[in-house]
Parts: structure tokens; C-alpha cells; sequence
């Protein structure tokens, strides 16, 4: 159900996006149901307009909000494309939570996950979130160039021997010389999830959001293969900082379609032929810095408004030799994806094992029925599928595909872990 605000913003807001908040414990990542969320203008905390409790999911309807026209996103523009929104969120036993900053695009809904403290427990992460302005939008440091390829032979190098696509980053949230940034366990797709929505706008062509995507995918893979920051003597995966890297903020919204591409792609990355590591993609905005030998984002919209491909775009700047490739193994899963869609009349162990976690994630999720885990798909198990695909927001449809079977996966893996890593 959607809530529509009865609230009217300034005159050059005329369109809507939707927003929609998901509660969680960050002890053991279930659910927090009965949350209140009071939502407000961000510049105005006390004009709190809407009120809204979580479900026994953690989840909020979503409310409808207004949102600047959708043309401030599909051009380079001076005036702020996306509204920006503040929350509060409090539950009995938990530290109350402020995220200031929420980006509303018009026709996109935005996504805002927040994990509360309990009360009484020692604090790790900030509580309270400030998410910053796009990078297409706000002023950051353009990208230090580097090679796309790294000479990874020479001796003392630590490089992988094959491509993985880890279970988590570790981001330094700063300049690598600084010492005093904190360093955040980020789950993979979660990260390239943030990183998409800090870098570009979901307003975008889907074939546009694919590319770029693809390409912050291998970016962030070739550092992982490489080992490229542990190999300097530090601890971490991967910077914050758009010198050295990608736009990552903690905390931050993402946009649903975003989310689904990178649930769909999450094992993809770029390739040359006869070169093992995934290649750097390096890639600038292309109005206020220029790149000639790097994707633009800007371009790149562009090139998706004449019908390019995701991988037309890609091979326009990074030449017609590179190619998708796709990891070879997905690490922190119990199991990869059998490799066909399961659905009515599927059986066998795999099934079973889907049966299992789903049956373990209804225990923290309880919208989610129990099923007889005898490793034969019928009615019931498709019931309790598209629970959880409508929990979790991907397309219902029943079946077991390729990215529901890895978010089941994740879920699962977040619920059942006796010690988080974050």
C-alpha cells in the first residue's frame, strides 16, 4: 500500500519518488517490528510530517514524497536533482537512530536500511547517519589515474589465483595515508549497491545503470584480485575516497532498481582477452572533469537515451575488446545456484537446501510460512518463495532464479552466523 503525503514542498518540486524503511537489529540482523519513523524536511528536523511504524518484517509501507523535476537528473544541472528527506527512528530497547540526507529521485524508489543498537550494547558503528550529495552533484576529488592492468608478477606481490567474488570489503572510509578514517566490514553487493546510487543517478536508462555498474563491479574486483591496498602494508579493501577510488558514504539510501541490477550481475566483471585480473575501469563525470580514454558518466547516459547496450556503452569507451566475464566462485554461500530456475515440480537436494534456509530465515521473519523441507517444490513452496521475494523486494514470481536463490543465500547467512563480522 502506498501512503500518499498530504504535504506540499516548494513550487519547483512538482514530481514524486517513493521511499520506503527497513528496520533491522544490529546484533543479529532480524527484524525490528514496531519501529516509529517520523519523517521530516532535512534543514527542517521539528516539521515532521508523516509517521510510520515497521511491520513484522521491519518494514514500512511506502510513502509517496515529492521530488524535484525528473529533468534536473537526465542533464548536468546546477539545481539539486533529488529531494532530501530526514528520518528518526526509535524502538523500545533499542538507541534512537537520525539519518539526515535521504536522496528522493522522482519515479525511483529509495531504499533506507538502518540497523539499531540495542540499548546497553557497546556501540561500533556511528548511530546516527548523514548521507552526502551525490557525486555527480556535490564537489569530490576526481580520480588519480592509474594503470587499468597491474603488473601483479612482481615478487613480493599478493594476488589471488583465480577471480572470487568476496563475501565482504573491507572500506576505508578516507584518503588511505588517513589513519584516523574507520574501516567498515561491507558486504559486497551491499557496497556496490552504495556505491551505484552515490555515482549516479536510478532516473538513469537501464542499459546506462547496467554499464556502470559492470564497471564499479570490476573496479572494486580488480582491487580485491590484486590485493592493491594489503600489498602497501594496509587492512583494507578499498577507499571512500574518489581519488583513489569509488563514492561509497555509510549509511547511505540505495534505489530499488539499482538493488535488483546488482542482485541480478553481482558475479559479472570486465575482461581483456589473455589478461586474468578483472580490469580497473576508471571512469570520470565527464562535464566538470574530463577522462578521453575513460567511460563518462554523463556519456554514458547519453549513449543509453540512443539504445546502447550495456555493453555497446562499455566497448564505446573501453574499447571493442573487452568483454563480460563472469566470477568463478561466490565466496560466504553455502552453496552456488544450480544453475536452472526451480520451481513447480522441481526436486531434489537443492531444493531442500532452499527449503532449510527459507525455513531458518521464517524464524527471524515470521510473514514468511514454514514448509516441510522434503526437497520437492510444490504449491507451498512457491507460497513461501514469493513471501520472501515480497519481503525483500524482488519481483514476485515464485520461481527460484539466480538472484533470488543468492539473496536467499544471504539472508540466511545474515540470520543464522553467530558472530557478525559487522
Amino acid at each position: 500500500m502506498l501512503m500518499k503525503s498530504v504535504y506540499q514542498t516548494q513550487a519547483d518540486m512538482p514530481d514524486t519518488g517513493l521511499l520506503q524503511m527497513s528496520v533491522e537489529s544490529r546484533v543479529n540482523r532480524e527484524p525490528v517490528a514496531d519501529a516509529r519513523i517520523e519523517i521530516s524536511y532535512t534543514g527542517e528536523p521539528d516539521s515532521t510530517f508523516e509517521t510510520l511504524n515497521t511491520n513484522e518484517s521491519g518494514q514500512t509501507q511506502q510513502v509517496e514524497l515529492k521530488a524535484p523535476p525528473i529533468e534536473y537528473s537526465m542533464g548536468p544541472s546546477e539545481t539539486q536533482p533529488y529531494a532530501q528527506y530526514t528520518i528518526q527512528i526509535s524502538a523500545e530497547g533499542y538507541q534512537p537512530v537520525t539519518v539526515t540526507g535521504i536522496q528522493v529521485l522522482p519515479e525511483a524508489t529509495a531504499v533506507q536500511d538502518i540497523r539499531l543498537q540495542p540499548v546497553g550494547a557497546a556501540a561500533t558503528w556511528p548511530d546516527d547517519i548523514v548521507i552526502p550529495a551525490n557525486a555527480l552533484f556535490g564537489n569530490f576529488p576526481p580520480k588519480i589515474e592509474e594503470a587499468e592492468i597491474k603488473p601483479v608478477r612482481q615478487t613480493g606481490e599478493i594476488v589471488l589465483s583465480r577471480v572470487v567474488v568476496p563475501e565482504y570489503v573491507i572500506v576505508h572510509d578516507g584518503a588511505p595515508t588517513d589513519s584516523t578514517a574507520t574501516d567498515y566490514y561491507i558486504r559486497y553487493k551491499d557496497y556496490i549497491k552504495n556505491v551505484a546510487s552515490s555515482e549516479i543517478y536510478a532516473t538513469w536508462p537501464d542499459a546506462t545503470i547496467r554499464a556502470n555498474i559492470l564497471a564499479i563491479m570490476s573496479f572494486t574486483m580488480n582491487r580485491v584480485y590484486t590485493e592493491w591496498y594489503r600489498n602497501k602494508g594496509y587492512n583494507f579493501t578499498i577507499t571512500s575516497s574518489t581519488a583513489y577510488d569509488q563514492k561509497w558514504s555509510y549509511g547511505r539510501n540505495i534505489f530499488s532498481n539499482i538493488s535488483l541490477i546488482v542482485d541480478e550481475m553481482f558475479q559479472n566483471f570486465l575482461s581483456r582477452p589473455n589478461v586474468r585480473q578483472p580490469i580497473l575501469t576508471q571512469y570520470c563525470d565527464g562535464q566538470r572533469v574530463s577522462c578521453p580514454n575513460w567511460m563518462t558518466q554523463w556519456g554514458s547516459k547519453y549513449l543509453g537515451d540512443q539504445g546502447y547496450s550495456a555493453i555497446e556503452i562499455l566497448r564505446y569507451y573501453y574499447g571493442s575488446d573487452m568483454y563480460i566475464n563472469t566470477a568463478e566462485e561466490i565466496s560466504g554461500v553455502p552453496a552456488s545456484w544450480p544453475g536452472v530456475v526451480l520451481t513447480i515440480g522441481s526436486s531434489g537436494s537443492k531444493v531442500r537446501q532452499m527449503q532449510e534456509q527459507l525455513n531458518r530465515i521464517a524464524r527471524a521473519y515470521p510473514a514468511l510460512p514454514v514448509i516441510v523441507a522434503d526437497g520437492i517444490y510444490g504449491p507451498r513452496t512457491q507460497e513461501a518463495v514469493e513471501k520472501f521475494q515480497s519481503v525483500f523486494g524482488l519481483p514476485v514470481t515464485g520461481d527460484v532464479d539466480f538472484r533470488t536463490w543468492y539473496k536467499i543465500s544471504e539472508i540466511y547467512v545474515g540470520v543464522s552466523r553467530i558472530a557478525e563480522l559487522a
